[in-house]
This record gives structure tokens, sequence and C-alpha cells, in this order.
């Protein structure tokens, strides 16, 4: 009951206020641990006050423009969280096309597997029939209805099956299970807005539970957008979306519901099926709302293989299963994001997989920017001939070294190599940083470090040609006073001349040069 009336208000207001116009709203399967965890230690009453906690951290989310994060998440973790719950939602309907005797499904996934083989041999002829013949039937409706019979071809053909199965399931009573037999038909009872009793005590229990329903309900209705927008060719907008989502998990605990999100198999079904508009994410909450009050009787006529048989097809329709033959064609890194988002979400669950992919994503990143610094020395042998760069002692007098890339908390070592590798120190280090494009404050300070390194042999470091961002960050810190007049300078020339200046006015280097 509890999840019925989530979908019909929490998926009706998803559906109105949303910044999708084909997300459809309601409970999913990937909130099972949270929820259970929740009820089985604290009650349903608090299930719900956590529900209310977590629509305001979404409404919250949503109004500071945090949806727009969600754009960062890279293909390749999309494509395997796509493909992984499409497997999820398959598996999850082998036992009712098969019609197999299991008493209860195991949520883990290894256990799942043993479960669906020790009952292999509990196949139901007459439910295999119905829901290959069902399978069929709508894999034809979708092709062909349209050809045959150009009006039929305008009902979606899931609604079609469904209509047509539940009819025959009326009036021959095919020996299969349908809702009647397995629930035992649909409330009808309209619940009474209430509010949730509220446990002082336990409130400061229920942040992170909270929390992590709001998190897994951003993730997962926002990726769920993401992929209808790649199906219908639209853009969604996320902060929108976030806000919808608080508030329909702000008002469903009021009249008995739970935590609710985008459902991606129940959108991707409204995309397959030709939605196109919100009118209809509405207008399924509507239909939901009608069953239950006027043709709940009805619908305990529903056969389970024909239902199994609609959502194996979504499952199959919603994969992007090229991705597969296609990974040969990219990098190491693409391919271990992809497949470890996708084995994840399919044996553990979505939330780990898409962290997973991020922190993947993330030091794949990392590593290739860091490869992309270098640090090359500067041929001044060419300008000045290689005496003039030596004092009497040999010591090197001028040094300069081009940056390429961006120097950051991943790329120091680069640097810090380079200089590692010198005996002793030139008296004037020249670092041209025109083709630097940026500097992290790590970056910084190890500039810093061999600002103070220098200056404790009397030797100078002279930056020239900062571009935007770097140079920003040298003058916001101070590093810039600290290097003073002589130590930034606008060009490589500019920056040589100065140095020049400073050997011919050092009366260590001209003794030495004397």
């Amino acid at each position: 009951t509890a999840g019925i009336w989530t979908g019909i208000i929490a998926g009706f207001i998803i559906s109105l206020l949303g910044g999708s116009r084909v997300q459809i709203g309601g409970p999913t399967g990937a909130f099972i641990p949270i929820v259970f965890g929740i009820v089985s230690i604290y009650g349903f009453q608090n299930l719900m006050v956590a529900t209310i906690i977590a629509g305001v951290l979404l409404f919250i989310m949503g109004l500071t423009r945090m949806g727009g994060l969600i754009r960062f998440i890279p293909i390749s973790v999309v494509i395997g969280f796509t493909n992984g719950i499409a497997v999820v939602i398959f598996m999850s309907q082998i036992k009712d096309f098969f019609g197999l005797q299991i008493p209860s499904m195991p949520a883990e996934f290894f256990e799942r597997m043993e479960t669906l083989w020790a009952y292999a041999g509990t196949v139901q002829t007459p439910t295999v029939i119905m829901s290959v013949v069902s399978l069929v039937a709508l894999i034809l409706w979708n092709k062909r209805a349209s050809h045959w019979i150009p009006a039929l071809g305008k009902i979606p053909g899931p609604l079609a099956l469904l209509l047509a199965a539940t009819a025959l399931q009326a009036l021959f009573a095919f020996p299969v299970e349908t809702i009647g037999s397995r629930f035992g038909g649909i409330p009808r009872d309209i619940p009474a807005l209430s509010l949730p009793t509220l446990s002082l005590s336990t409130l400061n229990q229920l942040i992170q539970p909270a929390i992590a329903i709001a998190l897994l309900g951003a993730i997962e209705s926002l990726l769920s957008a993401r992929v209808a927008d790649a199906a219908i060719d639209d853009r969604h907008d996320p902060n929108q979306e976030l806000m919808a989502q608080g508030i329909a998990n702000m008002v469903a605990p009021l009249f008995g519901g739970f935590a609710a999100t985008g459902a991606i198999a129940r959108t991707s079904t409204n995309v397959r099926a030709g939605g196109r508009s919100p009118f209809s994410g509405i207008f399924h909450a509507l239909a939901l709302l009608v069953v239950v009050v006027v043709a709940a009787p009805a619908a305990v006529y529903v056969p389970l293989p024909a239902l199994s048989a609609i959502l194996m097809l979504v499952s199959w329709n919603m994969g992007e299963w090229h991705a597969f033959k296609e990974l040969g064609r990219y990098t190491i890194p693409y391919r271990a994001i992809l497949l470890s988002t996708f084995f994840v979400t399919v044996i553990f669950d979505l939330t780990l997989a898409v962290e997973l992919g991020m922190i993947l994503a993330c030091l794949f990143y990392l590593y290739r920017m860091s490869e992309l610094t270098q640090v090359e020395r500067i041929p001044l042998e060419d300008y000045y001939g290689s005496g003039a760069l030596n004092d009497a002692t040999g010591q090197q007098r001028l040094a300069a070294y081009r940056i390429y890339g961006s120097l950051f908390f991943a790329a120091i070592s680069k640097l810090e190599t380079l200089l590692e590798e010198q005996d002793a120190p030139p008296r004037v280090l020249v670092l041209d940083m025109t083709k630097m494009v940026s500097l992290d404050t790590t970056g910084l300070d190890l500039l810093q470090t061999l600002h103070r390194s220098l200056d404790k042999r009397g030797a100078q470091l002279i930056l020239c040609g900062l571009n935007a961002q770097p140079a920003s960050l040298v003058q916001r810190s101070g590093f810039a006073e600290t290097l003073g007049p002589r130590g930034v300078s606008s060009s490589l020339t500019d920056a040589l001349l100065r140095a020049q200046l400073i050997l011919q006015t050092d009366p260590v280097a001209a003794k030495q040069t004397a």
C-alpha cells in the first residue's frame, strides 16, 4: 500500500514540477537496503520522518544549484550504470517469467543466483508459454502494429498487452500467478492526511539515513533523467528536478508513503512507449489512482508472466549493449571505469557503483593530467654560449625551465625531481610559465619552498609569462610580493634581461668571474 501511494503522490508531483519531461517517479529497488534498515531498527514512522528530512535536503540541493554536478559524471559511468540496471531488472523477472516456485528471493546477487539454480526444476509450463507468447506479441506489436492497423500503432505496446492479457486471464483463468494470487489484490482505501510521529530521541540518529536517502535519490533520479535525455534528444533541468524530488519526498509521507526518486525502469518504459511530455508521468500517477479506486477488482486478474515479459523487453531495450562491442576502441581507463561500474551495479548496488566509477574516473583523470605536465630545460647556451652560464668555479649562474600543463598536487613531482637532480642550484633560476594553464595551492607551496631554498643560498627565483589563473593565485597569496620586484616578469626575454642585471650586481658572482 505504501509503495502504491508513493507512486501515485510522489509520481504526480515529480512529473508536474520536475525538470525532466519524461521522468517517472516513485519507489525503486535501490532504496530496499536503506528502507529495510530504517524500518527494522526505528520502525515505519521514523522511515517517514527520515524521508521528509531527505526531501528537505533534496530541495536545498536543487535550490543551491547542486544538480549541475551530475554533469561531471563521465559517460563511461553512465553507460556502465545503465547496462547494470538493465541486467538487474532482467534478473528480477526470471522468477515470474518461468514461474519458479521460489518462496522468497534473496536480495544479494550470489544468493539470488544460487536460489535460481536450486529452483530451476520448478519451471511451470503454462507460465513459460504465456511469458513467451506475451514477449513475442509485444515485439511484433512494437514493430508491426502501425503497418497492420495504423490506428492501433498509437496504443503503446505494453498497455495493449496488459489489457489483452488481463482480459484473457479473467475469461479463461490460466494456471498462472496473478496480482490477486500473489498479493491478494490492491487495497482500495485512500490514506488520510497525517503527520508522522516525531521522536526527538531518534531524530539525531535519522540524519545519516536521511542523507543516504537524499544522495541515492539525487543520483538515481538525475542519472535516469540523463539517460532519458539521450533517448529523446532533450536536456533536463537538474536543479528543478532535485527540488521536485524534494517536494515529493516531503509530501508522500504525509499520506503514508516513503522514499521516492526517478525510476529508470519506468522512465525507460515511458520513453519506449512514446512518452515525450510531463503529461505521460501525470497520467501514469492518475492511472494508478484509477486502478486503486475504480479498477482494483479487475487488477487481480493481471498475469505476472505478461508483466515480466514487458519488463524483460524494457531492460533489453534500455541497455547500450553496443558499448561492450566497442570497448576495444577505447583506452584502458575507459574500459576499467565502464566495466567496474557495470559489475558493481549488478553484484552490489548502484550507489556503490557510481561512487566507485567516480573515484576511478578521478584517479585516471589525475594521472592523465599529471602525464601532460612536463618540465623542460631551456637551452640558454644558444643565446649566451656555454661559458657565460658558469662562474669561475664551474657553478651554473643562470638556468631556465619551461613548464607545460598544470602544476597541481598530482604533478609537482615533475618539478621536484628535476630540481633534486641538480648538484647545486644556479644563481638565478627562471621558470617560464607561458605554457602552464593552471596552478593549485600545492603547486604554489612547492614554488614557495623553492624560493626559500634559493634565497638561503643567495639565489633568485624569477617567474615569467604567468597566465590569468596562476597570476591571480600568485598575487592573492602574497607570493609575488615575497619574490620582490625582480621576481615576476611578463616574458622570458624580460626575465633573462633581469637575470643578467642580477648577476652583474651580484658581488659574489662578479668576484668569482674575475
